[in-house]
C-alpha cells in the first residue's frame, strides 16, 4: 500500500505536431503531483518529436523509435515506465487537470489492487466547451462481466484514457497486440476488464477524446484495416470467452461480430471468417434491424450499396460538424 503511488502517463506519437502541445499541457497540469510523463514518438516525419522535446524535465521524457505503430510505442512505454498505475493518453487528447487524482483518491493506491478504474469523456473537435459528455450503461460501478456483456452486446464503450490502470491489471493483461493497426485499444482493455476484480466509474473524473483525426473505412484500399478491426474482435471474443464459456457469453460475442459484419463493407474473405466464427459459436447470421431509408435504398440497390451510401452521408456528416467547430474555433478563438 503506498499513500502516494506513482502514475506513468504514456504517449504514444506519430505526426502529432498540430496536437501534441496541448496534450502534454494537460498532462503537465495534472493536480496529482507524484507523476511521470513518458512520450515515445513513432519516427513522425513532421515537428512532433522536437515540440515534445521542449518540454522535457526531470518528470518528462522523450524518446523515439523507427516507425513500427501504436503499439509498438505503446509498450516501448510500458517498459520504460516505473508507475504503480498507468494513464495511457493518445497525442491529440486531453485530460481535465483533476483527472488522475479524481480517480486516485477514491481508490485504495495499491499497485497490486485488481480494481480498475474508468471515468466520464467528452468528444470534441476543436473546443472544449463543445466536448458532449454523454453517459452510457458503462457509466457506473460494474463486475468485469456485467462490463463486457454490455460492451458486447450493444457496442457501448470507453477510449483509451478514460482508464487508469494498476500495474498488477497491467502485469496480467500483458502487452499491448502489436500486429492491430486498428481496434488496439478494444482487444487491450478487454483483456485489462477480464483480468479486473471490479470496473469503478468515477463522474468527477474527466478526458477529451479528439474526433478530428476520423477517416472512413468504406473501401477496399482499407481491407488491412479491415482485417485488424475482424481480428481484435476475434481476439475479444476470445478473452471473453477465457473468462466465461457459456449461452450468454457466446451469444454476446456473435452478437460483436455481427454488428462490425453489418458495419462495413467487408470483402469475400473477412465475410467468410466472420460466417465461420458465428457458426463455431453456435450463431446465426441474422441482419440487423436498419432504418427505413437504408431499407428503401437496399431494396432498389442492393446491401453492399446501401451501406457505402450510408458510410458516405456519416462522413459527410462528421466532416461537416469538424468544419464547423473549427469555425467556430477561430471565430471565438478557443481551440485547442
Amino acid at each position: 500500500m503506498k499513500p502516494n503511488p506513482l502514475v506513468s502517463i504514456c504517449i504514444p506519437a506519430y505526426n502529432s505536431e498540430r496536437w501534441i502541445e496541448p496534450t502534454i499541457k494537460s498532462a503537465l497540469a495534472q493536480t496529482w503531483k507524484n507523476k511521470e510523463i513518458i512520450i515515445v514518438d513513432d519516427g513522425s516525419t513532421d515537428n512532433t518529436y522536437k515540440i515534445a522535446k521542449q518540454f522535457e524535465s526531470n518528470i518528462l521524457k522523450v524518446y523515439s523509435q523507427k516507425n513500427s505503430g501504436a503499439c509498438v510505442a505503446r509498450n516501448k512505454a510500458l517498459s520504460l515506465a516505473n508507475g504503480d498505475f498507468f494513464q495511457w493518453l493518445d497525442s491529440d487528447d486531453l485530460l481535465s487537470p483533476g483527472k488522475i487524482e479524481n480517480q486516485i483518491i477514491n481508490s485504495d493506491c495499491n499497485s497490486q489492487s485488481s480494481v480498475l478504474h474508468s471515468s466520464a469523456f467528452g468528444q470534441f473537435y476543436y473546443r472544449i466547451k463543445s466536448a458532449k459528455f454523454v453517459p452510457t450503461p458503462l457509466w457506473k460501478d460494474l463486475s468485469p462481466m456485467e462490463w463486457l456483456l454490455e460492451h458486447f452486446n450493444n457496442g457501448h464503450w470507453m477510449y483509451t484514457a478514460a482508464w487508469l490502470v494498476s500495474r498488477n491489471l497491467t502485469e496480467l493483461a500483458g502487452n499491448w497486440n502489436e500486429i492491430l493497426s486498428r481496434n488496439q485499444d478494444g482487444e487491450y482493455f478487454t483483456r485489462v476488464v477480464a483480468a479486473s476484480q471490479e470496473v469503478k466509474f468515477h463522474s468527477d473524473a474527466r478526458s477529451y477524446y479528439r474526433k478530428a483525426n476520423f477517416s472512413s473505412i468504406t473501401s477496399n484500399k482499407f481491407n488491412n484495416a479491415l482485417h485488424s478491426i475482424i481480428l481484435s474482435k476475434n481476439l475479444q471474443a476470445d478473452s471473453l470467452l477465457k473468462l466465461e464459456n457459456s449461452e450468454r457469453t457466446r451469444e454476446a460475442c456473435v452478437n460483436s461480430l455481427l454488428r462490425e459484419m453489418f458495419r462495413y463493407d467487408l470483402n469475400d474473405e473477412l465475410v467468410a471468417i466472420v460466417h465461420k466464427r458465428i457458426s463455431e459459436l453456435g450463431g446465426i447470421v441474422t441482419s440487423p434491424k436498419n432504418k427505413r431509408m437504408f431499407e428503401i435504398v437496399e431494396k432498389y440497390l442492393g446491401t453492399k450499396k446501401a451501406k457505402k451510401i450510408k458510410g458516405r452521408i456519416w462522413y459527410f456528416e462528421k466532416l461537416l460538424n469538424k468544419f464547423w467547430e473549427k469555425f467556430c474555433s477561430l471565430l471565438f478563438r478557443d481551440g485547442t
